[in-house]
């Protein structure tokens, strides 16, 4: 199955390859979502995930990323999507993120893992979260997980 690119590649930029890992841990009906805000940007929505680590796996990045920006102790249950995004970094850094999207299930709040003071968890409807997320990739990994739920 062919991987979805999504993002629009800037002539004269070379992107680099970023292997990252994002999930989808859900309570109550709602998804967790990261609410970041850095100076001199308008505040944006992710799902929490982000790069790997150097020796990471995916699974291992994601439990991280977590922890480090929403404060959740999570386990992984499955990857369920892939798909790329072309974009750029607060820096102005290109990337091509190549992201593993995972279900995962919440096994408690820890906040003393969030170490990431920018990042807010913001638990939302998946269906409002369609509309707010930053990446196309996001959301289409939103969609994804929807219909895999009305599925299963």
């Amino acid at each position: 199955m062919a991987v979805p690119q999504f993002g629009t590649r800037e002539d004269g930029r070379d992107y680099r390859d970023r292997p990252a890992a994002f999930g989808i841990a859900q309570r109550e009906g709602r998804i967790a979502l990261v609410r970041i805000e850095k100076p001199r940007h308008p505040a944006w929505h992710d799902l929490p995930g982000g790069a790997l680590d150097p020796g990471e796996t995916a699974e291992e990045a994601v439990v991280r990323e977590f922890g480090e920006e929403a404060g959740l102790k999570v386990a992984v249950e499955r990857e369920y999507a892939r798909a790329d995004q072309y974009f750029l970094n607060t820096d102005g850094e290109a990337f091509d993120n190549r992201a593993v999207f995972f279900t995962l299930a919440v096994a408690g709040d820890a906040p003393g893992l969030k170490v990431e003071d920018d990042h807010t968890l913001v638990w939302m409807d998946p269906h409002e979260a369609l509309a707010i997320l930053r990446h196309d990739a996001h959301a289409w990994a939103v969609a994804a997980w929807l219909r895999l739920r009305a599925r299963a």
